[in-house]
């Protein structure tokens, strides 16, 4: 068992992280933030602008929740460290005290991750797409497979998931599928996935069983809400439907509801969205232009990213060499970070949406090369 100079060393280590992590959460501001959108919701003509109002009533409870967390945090290690010195001649207590101070620990470790995700759209839900690269059918099944991953990733942290568009491939796994995943910081923490992904394994598609390596490309994108200004000219768009494709049965749509919207067809900046989700034609386009809408966004975020890499002096050219991490399943068992270095031999529990550990590896690490970014010339 833990001895209680031990166990005081630790906590007092907490209570420098912690401090140090509040100074950067900057608490005093947070509280007069939330003093002025107080105000704002006070307003009887708030609600004439639903969207505004109900943008200014999300950001309130999550500051107040946001502030809540560490003043409870903050209470919660003074107390632990008052009892410690109680609990000399009394092991029950110690052994009490021990667990909380691992349960105090993790509530930091996730509190510092809350910090991370401080940037203007890390509060969104995200639109994530996955679509096979080199590797023909294992490269299909792939994209299958990370679908399957982040669905369960998504529902391990209690969001929604919903199937926008999913293209089946002619053997086996996708050709391209969307998912939407709803809920707070979706996109803060999945933006981490994106990026070109690898898989070495045994192909089950190969008659000698021999050893491929396939990629995949992952996309992630914030959900624009009503209050953000994506302006999209009608002339630019051309919009199709179609039958909604399935693989028969009672489910299959009989009418033509599946929208496929084009961004500046036959230029280099084309982008193509599908949705065939919903069994309204209007619910679909809707959708679809959600999702056309996040990606516009999501290319300008990219666009800042780029340019903030230049400042950096980093180079990473678009290439399938540059894939962000690779699984394993053969001759050994392992999935490696290639951006921050970490690893785990538990490629099925990775498979099964534990991804938790490469997404805080790489916030952490990303917010060290922000840090440490040359200042922007004029």
């Amino acid at each position: 068992m833990v001895t209680v100079s031990e166990l005081r060393d630790e906590l007092e280590r907490l209570r420098t992280r912690f401090d140090a992590l509040r100074g950067r959460l900057d608490l005093p501001a947070r509280q007069q933030q939330i003093a002025t959108l107080e105000q704002q919701a006070a307003d009887p003509h708030l609600w004439s602008d639903p969207a505004t109002a109900q943008s200014v009533m999300q950001r309130l409870a999550t500051l107040q929740a946001e502030v809540t967390r560490w003043q409870s945090l903050d209470e919660q290690l003074s107390t632990t460290a008052e009892l410690l010195e109680l609990a000399e001649d009394d092991p029950a207590l110690l052994a009490e005290l021990e667990r909380e101070t691992r349960r105090l620990a993790e509530e930091i470790n996730q509190a510092e991750i809350s910090l991370l995700l401080a940037g203007p759209y890390d509060q969104a839900s995200a639109f994530i797409t996955v679509q096979p690269g080199a590797g023909g059918v294992d490269s299909a099944d792939f994209a299958a497979m990370l679908l399957r991953m982040y669905t369960r990733w998504a529902e391990r942290h209690g969001w929604k998931v919903a199937l926008i568009d999913e293209m089946p491939a002619e053997e086996a796994g996708i050709k391209s599928a969307t998912i939407e995943v709803r809920g707070p910081y979706a996109y803060g923490y999945a933006k981490a996935e994106a990026g070109v992904h690898r898989l070495v394994r045994l192909s089950p598609f190969d008659q000698a069983h021999r050893r491929h390596t396939s990629f995949a490309r992952v996309e992630v994108m914030p959900e624009v809400d009503d209050t953000i200004n994506i302006e999209i000219d009608p002339d630019d768009l051309r919009i199709d439907v179609f039958r909604s494709g399935g693989h028969g049965g009672q489910g299959v749509n009989t009418t033509d509801s599946a929208v496929r919207i084009t961004y500046k067809p036959g230029t280099p900046e084309q982008i193509v969205v599908t949705c065939q989700n919903e069994r309204s034609q209007l619910q679909n386009k809707e959708t679809a232009m959600k999702v056309l809408k996040a990606r516009l966004l999501e290319r300008e975020l990219e666009r800042q990213r780029e340019e903030r890499r230049r400042l950096r002096g980093e180079f990473r050219a678009a290439e399938w060499g540059n894939q962000i991490r690779s699984y394993v399943l053969h001759p050994y068992n392992l999935v490696k970070d290639h951006r921050t270095g970490v690893e785990t031999s538990n490629t099925q529990a990775v498979l099964d949406g534990e991804i938790d550990l490469f997404i805080e590896a790489y916030l952490r690490s990303d917010l060290g090369r922000e840090e440490s970014a040359p200042a922007e010339q004029p």
